[in-house]
């Protein structure tokens, strides 16, 4: 064991790391959810959030500096404010989500994010006028879902894949909105205790696989189409989502 922790543990989160930072860069972030349930199989759901709160940030680094200067201002506004909401949520029912509970709700939120990423169909390109309600409820969702499991992408997507926006400013209103969930997420976590010098440690021994996720990410979104990525991705997220099932029950 090293620093605490299994070897199965560091090649999952090696695993996770990397597909994270593919996915922020290159695809919306959307499959990023699998980074902490693959992380759950050895650890508990709230140190696995916490190791990967500060790799996030970096990704979100490279992300944002790509994308910067595409994102619908519009849409932002209709998001962030729900969004910190549901942030504001999921901080006040820390204590009271055990990790079983939590194990529960990443895989049914696993599940769920599979199944929906599976049947969905990519079609950007007319866009539409998202409805200002529609906005809120997705946003809760992603801010709440963000601060239990760094999850907010699914539920992001399911908002803004339907605009149909063009595929620049999307990923761009994406990446934005994700980033400024993350850096707002270091007060809660903080004042959690989540930030422990053993979680930095560990998160500072895989920074180098976040770097190298989210440079190629980029590279990557223009050889990879998006249908075989995601097809991918989400069928490893639902076997996933029954192993942290499994687990729980």
């Amino acid at each position: 064991m090293w620093m605490g922790f299994e070897p199965g543990f560091w090649l999952l989160a090696v695993i996770a790391v990397l597909i994270t930072g593919i996915s922020k860069s290159g695809f919306a972030g959307g499959v990023g959810v699998v980074a902490v349930p693959l992380m759950t199989i050895y650890i508990d759901p709230r140190q696995a959030a916490a190791i990967m709160l500060p790799l996030l940030l970096l990704m979100d680094f490279f992300s944002v500096r790509f994308w910067w200067g595409k994102q619908n201002l519009q849409e932002l506004r209709r998001l962030l404010v729900p969004a910190a909401l549901g942030l504001i949520v999921g901080y006040l029912l820390f204590d009271w989500l055990n990790a079983d509970m939590i194990k529960m709700m990443l895989g049914i939120l696993s599940l769920a994010f599979a199944l929906w990423g599976l049947s969905k169909k990519q079609a950007l390109g007319e866009p539409r006028q998202g409805h200002p309600w529609v906005a809120r409820v997705c946003g809760l969702m992603t801010g709440f879902t963000s601060f239990v499991a760094h999850a907010g992408g699914p539920p992001l997507n399911l908002y803004l894949l339907p605009l149909r926006l063009p595929r620049p400013e999307y990923l761009a209103t994406m990446v934005v909105t994700i980033a400024c969930l993350n850096v707002v997420k270091l007060i809660p976590y903080g004042l959690l205790g989540q930030l422990s010098s053993a979680n930095l440690m560990t998160a500072l021994i895989l920074m180098p696989f976040a770097w190298m996720g989210a440079r190629y990410g980029v590279k990557l979104q223009a050889l990879i189409d998006d249908k075989t990525f995601y097809r991918i991705i989400y069928l490893a997220l639902g076997l996933i989502g029954l192993r942290l099932l499994w687990d729980a029950i």
